[in-house]
């Protein structure tokens, strides 16, 4: 395993792109807890608080697809730093101006949700530049996924960290200066000043147009909801079997599994198609979130969440290669920023959908919500299988760059037609 996942950061400008990307998406992976604890510092109520998170995630969704298409056509360095240099203006302005007038609070918020830039999906796309072979791109999704789950349990520590030291102001700047230097870092290097995406066929859905990724789409956007209403239920049990810190330990067994999961994952080659190992996965996945129901004292409850993660990364991954072979020709990075949108809306709404099974049910209710939704993610993909089966990155025009291995076409379009 390590030697697999060594391979691959040794290779020239890797470890590079990969910290660099990690680092860049600081802001983003942490931007829920920093604007929390900055509103309660400034005497702001949980209700203004959750609401600011909530503006933000919303700018967010938004964003990542748009400045993906803008990435697809201007190239990396042209709209990732300027995204990054606003956004981190936006969370300037609401670090120092605070939350009064409250406008200003939801309108720099916004700047800075919208404008964060589509680092993660950029990282995606030049892997395959900078990665020789086909079956090291595959491990570098894992190990992607993998890194995922390290940056959104650390990134929250330093938030706090930082709060604990000097402010929550304080906390606001320096992790979106530091994300600045991250997206920096990945902009000036060889692979992202010299990727281009492959000419686009002029189609205003620009990568929605592909059925394929649409249904896979459609299947994380339920996927999304289990890991949302995890959360929401865990805090329901930790209420009755210890509070806050049962609560740390479950979060933190839900990531140790998916970190687990997705590193055995990536240093094994899979044969046979993405397509149908998927809809394993995702079975599995489903399978693995039932046994949460039964609740039992808070240290077999950890080990049931640590399970419950396992199978989330290698799905997060295998997905990874999905979109890869379905993104039309020219529109790889809007569609991976597809596929971070979808499931970052998912999580949201599964958060908000299980806050009132809770109340009804309890915590046991609660938990059934991520195996229910986790099924229909799998209904999704068994019903699509016939979409799913042709990949549009099979069709590839002559000439296609080497940057861009997919060659759906939208017919009726030429394909020196720009879009």
């Amino acid at each position: 395993m390590a030697a697999g996942y060594g391979e691959i950061l040794r290779t020239r400008h890797a470890a590079r792109l990969l910290v660099g990307t990690l680092v860049g998406r600081l802001p983003n992976a942490t931007a829920a807890i920093a604007i929390v604890l900055f509103v309660r510092a400034e005497g702001g109520s949980y209700s203004l608080a959750g609401a600011l998170a909530a503006v933000y995630g919303v700018a967010n969704a938004v964003g990542q697809p748009l400045l993906g298409r803008l990435v697809d056509l201007y190239g990396q360095p042209r709209v990732q730093l300027p995204a990054a240099l606003v956004s981190a203006l936006g969370a300037a302005v609401f670090a120092f101006a605070g939350t009064d007038p409250l406008w200003l609070a939801h309108a720099s918020v916004v700047v800075a949700g919208l404008f964060a830039p589509p680092l993660e999906g950029g990282l995606r796309a030049l892997w395959p530049k900078v990665l020789p072979r086909e079956d090291q791109v595959h491990t570098a999704y894992a190990m992607d996924a993998v890194a995922q789950e390290v940056m959104f349990t650390v990134g929250p520590l330093l938030v706090t960290l930082c709060v604990s030291l000097w402010s929550a102001e304080a906390a606001l700047l320096v992790i979106n200066a530091v994300g600045v230097l991250g997206a920096l870092s990945v902009v000036v290097s060889e692979p992202s000043r010299t990727w281009r995406s492959a000419p686009r066929e002029a189609h205003w859905l620009g990568a929605l147009r592909s059925p394929g990724l649409l249904a896979l789409l459609g299947s994380f956007l339920f996927i999304g909801m289990a890991l949302g209403s995890i959360t929401v239920a865990g805090v329901s049990y930790a209420d009755g079997h210890g509070g806050d810190a049962v609560y740390g330990w479950l979060m933190a067994a839900l990531g140790l599994g998916a970190l687990a999961g997705g590193a055995v994952y990536g240093a094994r080659q899979w044969s046979g198609a993405p397509e149908r190992r998927l809809r394993g996965l995702v079975a599995l996945l489903a399978l693995c979130y039932l046994p949460l129901m039964l609740m039992p004292g808070p240290v077999g409850m950890t080990a049931l969440t640590a399970l419950a993660g396992v199978f989330l990364a290698p799905c997060i991954a295998c997905a990874f290669i999905i979109v890869d072979r379905h993104a039309p020709r020219g529109t790889v990075t809007e569609a991976f920023s597809w596929l971070v949108t979808t499931f970052t809306v998912g999580a949201s709404v599964g958060t908000a959908a299980t806050g009132p099974v809770v109340e009804w049910g309890g915590a046991a209710w609660g938990f059934a919500v991520p195996g229910g939704v986790a099924a229909v993610a799998l209904l999704v993909l068994l019903a699509a299988g016939r979409v799913l089966a042709a990949p549009g990155g099979t069709r590839k025009l002559a000439g296609a760059s080497e940057n861009d291995r997919n060659g759906a076409v939208e017919p009726g379009f030429t394909a020196g037609h720009q879009a």
